[in-house]
């Protein structure tokens, strides 16, 4: 694929989302989530993004099995294009925070963001690291339940027994799709050191370092929140009770 077509897909990319964006606009939007519409409209976005681009992922690696013998070389038209959609959107995303949000408040996923997108821009420019990409972009699995956490809550669903499943299935995935993927991506780096230029090497252990450190701290938050902080909460109501 050559640059003007990387260029063409990203930015259709873009205005793709950005009319997903505009369509969640006119859906109903749940009365609890009235008081920040932009930020409902944005999450409901990037689940979209997260449904498309997770499954994508997979199928990338179903219908080019060779792939996962060469991350570095090895890449079908199909899976160069899931990434140049996914810079697309990512691009989309960090203009939209920065039109709607202030800055103090979406640090983290901007510079979260800047990171993605010069790691995969580099790859679909030199069509090198095509795959690792990919494998990276199955983290996307998780993030369907990730954002669908995040609407739940905001529509005022957290007592709800749908809220409880979602946060059961979104801990499974974000061990087997977040935070195993990046340890298998560290791993590979690692053992692969010989074969990936200097530039190359340091541009994907940064990017790693940064976004694993990320998904650390939200595990976290993710445990106290729906687990640790509601069993305190069953544990003082029986004391209470008795």
């Amino acid at each position: 694929m050559a640059l003007d077509s990387v260029i063409l897909t990203a930015g259709a990319s873009v205005g793709f989302f950005r009319l997903v964006n505009c369509g969640v606009e006119k859906l109903p939007v749940p009365a609890t989530a009235q008081k920040n519409i932009w930020k409902w409209r944005n999450i409901s976005t990037s689940f979209v993004h997260s449904l498309i681009t997770g499954l994508w992922s997979m199928l990338c690696f179903y219908m080019h099995p060779q792939m996962a013998e060469d991350l570095i070389e090895t890449h079908s038209v199909f899976s160069h294009t899931l990434v140049s959609v996914s810079i697309g959107y990512f691009i989309y995303d960090f203009f939209d925070m920065i039109f709607n949000q202030k800055i103090n408040q979406s640090w983290e996923l901007l510079f979260h963001h800047m990171v993605v997108i010069t790691c995969f821009g580099l790859s679909v420019l030199t069509h090198l690291y095509v795959g690792f990409a990919v494998v990276a972009l199955m983290v996307e699995i998780n993030s369907i339940f990730l954002h669908l956490r995040q609407m739940l809550r905001m529509a005022n669903m957290a007592e709800r027994v749908l809220y409880r499943v979602n946060s059961m299935v979104n801990l499974g995935t974000y061990v087997a799709f977040r935070i195993s993927t990046l340890a298998w991506m560290t791993r590979w780096l690692v053992l692969n050191r010989e074969r990936i230029p200097l530039l190359s090497y340091t541009v994907g252990s940064v990017g790693l370092a940064i976004v694993t450190v990320m998904t650390i701290v939200l595990f976290c938050r993710l445990l106290r929140t729906d687990f640790l902080k509601s069993s305190r909460e069953k544990e003082n109501k029986k004391d209470k009770e008795t």
